[in-house]
C-alpha cells in the first residue's frame, strides 16, 4: 500500500497542480477529494498551460485513472466543457481514464444565484466567494435537499428532488433577489441530459479505490484550496465551504484513515491570499506588487490579483499540526530572486503579548503585528537548478530555515512552472 495526500498550507493557490502532476507519473489513480469549480490547478507542460477546475491534475496521464470523489460538488455543464477542451488539446482521449461518484452532489442553477445574490445584498461585508454555487451546494447536502450525480441518471428522482427543492429556493429568489422563478421542467431537462452525457464515468468510487488500494496501485489525493480556508479550522468565516485538510481525504474519497501513508503540505515561498480576511504579513507597497508581477499571481478561475506578502511561519505552524504534516514541497523559490533581505515571520504581536497561533477570531487576526526573522536574499537565478547542492548557499539556508523551523523535512523544491523545474530530494512512493 502506498498512499499520498497532497494539501495547501496556506490560503490556497500554492502550486499544488504543478506538485500533484509532477508526481502523478508515479501514481496510477489521483483522487479529488473535496471543493468544486471554485478551485483551478495551472499545469505547464511542454510550453503549453493547462488549466483543470474539477478534473484531477493526473488527467494528462493517459493510463492515470482519476477520481472526482464524494466530497466534491460538481458543476455538470463545466465539467463537460473542462472534456471537452482537454479533448481539443489533445488530451483526455479515453472516457475510462475518469470516474465520478455517484454520491456526489451537483451544483444546480438555484445555487449560483442564491451564491451571487447574497454577496450583492452583504456589500462591504461580503465574503469574497467565485459566485459558482460552492456554499449553497454545501448548504444544501447539509440539510438533506442535495441533488447527487447517481439522480442525474434517474430522470424520476431528478423530478421530485428538484421540484421539493424549488419550493424553497424560488420564494428566496423572488423575495429576496427580486428575479424571476425557476421553472423545473427546465432544469430537470438540462440536468438529466447532462447525465445522459455524464453516465459512463458515473458509479460507486469508494469501491474502486478501495479495489485498487488493495492491489498496491500508487494513489495520490490531490487537495484543492488551502488549509487557512478550511471551514472549521480556516480564518472563518473567509474560508471554503468545505474540510481541506488531509484527514478529509479520508471521508472526500470513501477510504479509512489508516489506508493514509504520507501527507505533504505545499508551501509557496511566500505568501498570497484572494478575496476579504486577515493577512499579517501582506505587502501593500512595490515589493508586494513585485511578487505579484514576478509569480505571475492571478486567480485561475477567477483572475483576480493576488494579495502577496512574506512567508508566515505562525500559519505554516497551524497546518502542520492540522495536517499531521510528513513533508513539505516548497514552490516559487525562484519568485524571491534578487530580494534582499528576505523576510519570514515566525510569530505575532498583540497587545504587548507574543502569538504562537493563528487566532481564532478574524479580528484579532486583521490587528496582530508579525514579528520577523530576517534572511539574506540571492540573486542568482534559479531555474536551471536540478538538484538541491546546485542552489545558491542563501536559497539553500531559506530552505533550511523553514525546515527547521516547522520540524517538517522539506521534501521537493520547485524553482520554475515547468515539471523539469524541480527538485525532488524524498521519492513520494
Amino acid at each position: 500500500m502506498s498512499t499520498l495526500v497532497i494539501i495547501g498550507t496556506q490560503w490556497g493557490d500554492e502550486g499544488k497542480g504543478k506538485i500533484v502532476d509532477l508526481l502523478t507519473k508515479r501514481a496510477h489513480v489521483v483522487v479529488r477529494f473535496q471543493g468544486g469549480n471554485n478551485a483551478g490547478h495551472t499545469l505547464k507542460v511542454g510550453g503549453e498551460q493547462i488549466i483543470v477546475h474539477l478534473i484531477p491534475s493526473g488527467i494528462l496521464y493517459p493510463e492515470t485513472l482519476n477520481i472526482i470523489g464524494n466530497g466534491l460538488v460538481v458543476d455538470p455543464a463545466v465539467l463537460l466543457e473542462e472534456k471537452e477542451g482537454l479533448r481539443k488539446k489533445g488530451r483526455f482521449q479515453k472516457d475510462e481514464q475518469l470516474l465520478i461518484s455517484d454520491r456526489a452532489h451537483v451544483i444546480m442553477p438555484y445555487h449560483k444565484i442564491v451564491d451571487q445574490g447574497r454577496e450583492k445584498l452583504l456589500g462591504k461585508a461580503k465574503i469574497g466567494t467565485t459566485g459558482r454555487g460552492i456554499g449553497p451546494a454545501y448548504e444544501d447536502k447539509a440539510s438533506r435537499m442535495g441533488i447527487r450525480m447517481i439522480d442525474l441518471i434517474r430522470p424520476k428522482s431528478l423530478q421530485q428532488r428538484v421540484s421539493r427543492a424549488l419550493v424553497e429556493k424560488n420564494c428566496i429568489i423572488e423575495h429576496c433577489f427580486k428575479l424571476p422563478p425557476l421553472n423545473a421542467d427546465r432544469i430537470v431537462e438540462e440536468y438529466a441530459e447532462y447525465g445522459r452525457k455524464l453516465a459512463v464515468h458515473i458509479t460507486d468510487t469508494s469501491a474502486v479505490l478501495q479495489a485498487r488500494i488493495e492491489k498496491g496501485n500508487h494513489v495520490l489525493f490531490e487537495g484543492a484550496q488551502g488549509t487557512l480556508l478550511d471551514i472549521d479550522h480556516g480564518t472563518y468565516p473567509f474560508v471554503t465551504s468545505s474540510s481541506v485538510l488531509a484527514g478529509n481525504a479520508c471521508c472526500g474519497a470513501g477510504i479509512s484513515p489508516n489506508r493514509v501513508d504520507k501527507i505533504w503540505g505545499v508551501v509557496k515561498a511566500y505568501s498570497t491570499r484572494v478575496g476579504e480576511g486577515g493577512f499579517p504579513t501582506e505587502l501593500t507597497d512595490e515589493l508586494g506588487t513585485r511578487l505579484r508581477e514576478v509569480g505571475a499571481e492571478y486567480g485561475a478561475t477567477t483572475g483576480r490579483p493576488r494579495r502577496c506578502g512574506w512567508l508566515d511561519l505562525v500559519i505554516l505552524g497551524h497546518s502542520v499540526r492540522l495536517n499531521g504534516l510528513t513533508g513539505l514541497a516548497v514552490t516559487k523559490l525562484d519568485v524571491l530572486t534578487g530580494i534582499s533581505p528576505i523576510k519570514i515571520a515566525t510569530a505575532y504581536m498583540s497587545n504587548g503579548k507574543v502569538l504562537e497561533r493563528v487566532p481564532s477570531n478574524v479580528a484579532d487576526l486583521e490587528k496582530v503585528a508579525p514579528r520577523y526573522s530576517e534572511l539574506p536574499g540571492w540573486d542568482e537565478p534559479l531555474g536551471e537548478c536540478r538538484s538541491f547542492e546546485d542552489l545558491p548557499s542563501n536559497a539553500k539556508h531559506y530552505v533550511n530555515t523553514i525546515e527547521n523551523l516547522t520540524g517538517v523535512p522539506v521534501t521537493l523544491v520547485s524553482v520554475g512552472p515547468a515539471r523539469e523545474q524541480s527538485i525532488i530530494r524524498k521519492a513520494p512512493f
